[in-house]
């Protein structure tokens, strides 16, 4: 049996491993293990708990617990944590998605363990690498074995940094697999699309059945460290909602929540 060890740490982790997860329960129990480690770069309850309960998620073999930390210390302490598990389990490949401290301290520990990984979500670029997520995505596609990209752009993007599908198996770190495959939160919105629509009861909760409103988010660091920008963001979306004469649903971060509070 394949052996998948399948690294988590934030909120859109969790919600694109639920479709890999589901469609291995569903359709590879006799084929593939997956073991689940969540690194605990979010913890909070809503942030964490909530996605596995609500969305089905197998419960996590591994949890490092690590919690808000620097850069360097947070992917620092996921780098020892991740290591051991790899060792202990000896998993046949590593995955992982995105581009968060998560995604680069499980490229890290599988690359110099030598396990294959797969990167989900690969060959995204912003072009700016102040951003530390583009940090993080480059270093995870560049010592991958399959890359999974969720658009032509991607694959595109991948080719100019000379990362091309190799011409024949297996496929290995210096000859990688690079795989157009759509968007995994696509497939989670059509399958949760009617289970949502059977038991939230949000849109209700705020008013909004029935009427036209704008749903916006807010957390990259870029956007909300930046007093400057957060306030311009917000001003733009209050002019908006009067413009356009709809409300705008704003979830809120955890740490955007706190500078929004310390702008009044």
């Amino acid at each position: 049996m394949f052996k998948l060890l399948t690294i988590v740490g934030a909120r859109p982790q969790f919600i694109k491993a639920a479709a890999l997860s589901r469609v291995i329960g569903n359709s590879f129990r006799d084929a593939v293990q997956e073991v689940i480690l969540h690194t605990g770069q979010h913890y909070d309850p809503s942030m964490s708990e909530i996605f596995f309960r609500e969305m089905r998620i197998p419960e996590p073999a591994y949890n490092l617990e690590i919690g808000s930390e620097t850069h360097g210390r947070q992917t620092g302490k996921m780098l020892s944590g991740i290591e051991e598990v790899i060792q202990k389990e000896d998993p046949d490949a590593v995955v992982v998605y995105g581009d968060t401290n998560s995604t680069l301290a499980g490229a890290l520990a599988a690359s110099k363990l030598h396990v294959p990984l797969f990167h989900i979500e690969a060959g995204l670029r912003s072009y700016n690498k102040q951003m530390p997520e583009e940090i993080n995505r480059i270093m995870a596609d560049h010592v991958s074995t399959l890359l999974f990209c969720p658009t032509i752009t991607a694959v595109e993007n991948l080719r100019k940094e000379g990362i091309v599908k190799a011409g024949h198996q297996p496929y290995t770190f210096d000859h990688p697999g690079v795989y157009h495959c759509g968007d995994l939160m696509y497939d989670n919105t059509l399958f949760f699309k009617e289970l949502a629509s059977k038991q939230s009861t949000i849109l209700s909760d705020l008013g909004l059945s029935g009427q036209d409103y704008i749903l916006a988010t807010v957390h990259r660091p870029v956007n909300t460290d930046d007093r400057g920008n957060l306030q311009s963001i917000l001003n733009a979306l209050h002019t908006i909602a009067v413009e356009e004469g709809v409300q705008v649903v704003l979830p809120l971060h955890p740490r955007t929540s706190r500078i929004i509070d310390s702008l009044h």
